[in-house]
């Protein structure tokens, strides 16, 4: 009980933590903003410059940095529950390779059909997860086969986005942004088409900690007290391509989140996902909150794109889980 209370309280404190991030997110920028500003604005005064910062530009930005942190975060949380293994994300099952094949392709051959990347990208993702999962398949699914398969399939759809860059290469400096992850120019448009599958993403996910629980036992100790544990790899697998690719088809590829939060969340509250999936949501946003604002504010008034940053922090960090054998 005490435990349960401890780790109540910890995502309480996180969220508050987060809210003050998001004021603290606003006013950094090629432009710095007072607090006195920014709380004028979101109430509905403030001046026409500040109002036009905030509700134009960083207010959508930001939201759109919350709830991608938030999907890929509990994407990771997922896969790896599912394949038992601590270095899973969403870019070992091809998630983020085939939804960045997909969007890219829309984005340089047909730019006039730019509004069907979330709905393709997402596509992609699923096309991408189901080949993992079908050359993966042998007797049942096994989480190293599943490893293996996601290799192969990222070197494949890895291989075809090049190509396309170099057939295209006249049409490239207008994805290039995109494919380094980025949050630039995001609009309320973006936050309106993310914000739906988001809710009904994070809303499945909620339904999948009994299963992402079950899974934890192994297949032999799952199996004993009745669980199937090919159906549920699938639907939690589903679920985690879901988030994956919607925030694919929005930002691009931002690596290493659905990597670093679980173990990060893991160390706080313990491997319980009813606690580990509520405080990856948070700390999800607020590792891409954080990296965002300091994308944009390190070398401004250059951006450089989040991806980027994350990359920097994020593989010093997979490295640490590799020489610490991931325990």
């Amino acid at each position: 009980m005490k435990k349960t209370r401890t780790n109540i309280s910890i995502i309480l404190l996180s969220a508050a933590s987060l809210m003050v991030l998001l004021i603290l997110a606003m006013r950094f920028g090629s432009v710095t903003l007072t607090y006195g500003e920014i709380v004028d604005t979101l109430f509905g005064g403030g001046s026409d410059l500040a109002r036009n910062i905030i509700m134009n530009v960083r207010l959508p930005r930001v939201l759109v940095a919350v709830m991608v942190g938030a999907n890929l975060a509990v994407s990771g949380t997922l896969l790896q529950a599912v394949m038992q293994n601590p270095l899973a994300d969403s870019g070992l099952t091809g998630v983020n390779a085939g939804a960045s094949l997909v969007a890219i392709f829309i984005m340089m051959l047909f730019p006039g059909y730019t509004y069907l990347v979330p709905l393709a990208a997402f596509g992609g993702g699923i096309i991408a997860c189901a080949m993992v999962y079908t050359l993966a398949w042998k007797n049942g699914i096994k989480p190293m086969r599943i490893i293996l398969a996601g290799v192969a399939v990222n070197a494949i759809l890895g291989s075809g986005t090049s190509l396309l860059s170099v057939l295209y290469s006249d049409r490239i400096q207008g994805v290039i942004a995109w494919m380094n992850g980025s949050l630039v120019g995001k609009s309320w448009g973006d936050i309106r088409v993310l914000a739906t599958y988001s809710f009904f993403g994070l809303a499945a996910s909620m339904f999948c900690i009994r299963y992402a629980n079950a899974l934890q036992l192994g297949d032999k100790m799952a199996a004993n007290v009745g669980v199937n544990t090919n159906v549920y790899r699938v639907l939690l697998s589903l679920v985690a391509v879901f988030l994956a690719g919607i925030s694919v088809a929005i930002t691009g590829p931002i690596g290493f989140i659905g990597l670093a939060v679980p173990h990060i969340s893991r160390l706080i509250v313990g491997s319980d996902h009813k606690y580990l999936l509520p405080l990856s949501v948070v700390v999800g946003s607020m590792l891409v909150l954080l990296g965002d604002t300091f994308a944009r504010t390190i070398a401004s008034p250059i951006e450089l794109p989040v991806g980027l940053i994350m990359a920097i922090i994020g593989a010093p960090f997979f490295l640490y889980l590799l020489r610490k054998g991931a325990r």
